[in-house]
């Protein structure tokens, strides 16, 4: 084993199984269903977010990961977001009455034996989807492109030996175990959005982004998380310029389990 081949065997056990994805699908595809026969003013649904982007991470590494779905009204301008998100709840009660569901803003959760759904309400107008805006508290509405983020990965990972998608799903896992230091879309799009000179596999790719983590605006204890994580990095970078791959494995297991 080396850290190279360690971050890999990692990276492949963080992915979706095929046997979940179908799963999965299958609920996705029940849930379109239930939505369709419930409501008569929905415009379109569909899957956005990480799952879609396939950088979600599988429920044995992330117990909070979710599906995300937008449902766009065809009414929704006319209304506050919190009138469409009591939709979703009353839809879900429904039609999911043994199921956990609540409301957490923006969304409405609903959570099944294998997997979460965050169903996000929306409208369009002249072309432009808009959700519940943050900055308003979730009281009013805000546009958003779901697919930029998406397009913009899809680029990077063509350009970067398809590793920036693992990459991202590392980045995750390492959030994960530290508590969520930033949130899953922060990391994912400064992943995306980050150069990587020089860099050839994984192994260069993950230093270069977790020695780029930025903490000025974050709170010390979470500071002290991502500067041990670039303490550990550097020491395991010693360990190999050293010609000691065993302990540069053991030091980067530290960090990457």
């Amino acid at each position: 084993m080396s850290v190279l081949s360690h971050l890999q065997n990692t990276v492949a056990s963080t992915k979706i199984q095929d046997s979940e994805r179908t799963a999965i699908d299958s609920s996705i595809s029940s849930l379109s269903y239930k939505l369709s026969s419930y409501f008569d003013s929905i415009e379109s649904k569909f899957v956005f977010g990480s799952y879609d982007r396939r950088t979600i991470l599988r429920r044995s590494k992330d117990a909070n990961s979710d599906v995300d779905y937008m449902v766009v009204f065809s009414d929704g301008s006319s209304w506050k977001p919190q009138t469409l998100m009591n939709r979703l709840k009353n839809f879900a009660e429904a039609k999911y009455s043994r199921s956990e569901i609540y409301q957490s803003s923006p969304t409405v959760v609903l959570e099944l034996n294998h997997i979460k759904f965050e169903l996000a309400p929306a409208y369009k107008s002249w072309g432009t989807l808009y959700i519940p805006a943050p900055a308003s508290d979730y009281s009013d509405w805000i546009s958003t492109y779901p697919n930029t983020l998406k397009d913009a990965l899809n680029e990077k990972n063509r350009n970067n030996q398809y590793l920036i998608r693992k990459l991202v799903r590392l980045m995750k896992y390492w959030n994960v175990l530290n508590g969520k230091v930033y949130s899953s879309y922060e990391l994912e799009k400064y992943v995306i959005d980050k150069s990587y000179w020089l860099c050839s596999n994984l192994k260069d790719y993950f230093y270069s982004a977790a020695e780029g983590l930025d903490t000025w605006n974050l709170p010390q204890y979470k500071k002290d998380k991502v500067n041990r994580l670039k303490e550990i990095i550097d020491k395991t970078k010693e360990y190999e310029r050293d010609d000691m791959p065993y302990s540069a494995e053991s030091e980067i297991k530290k960090v990457i389990p």
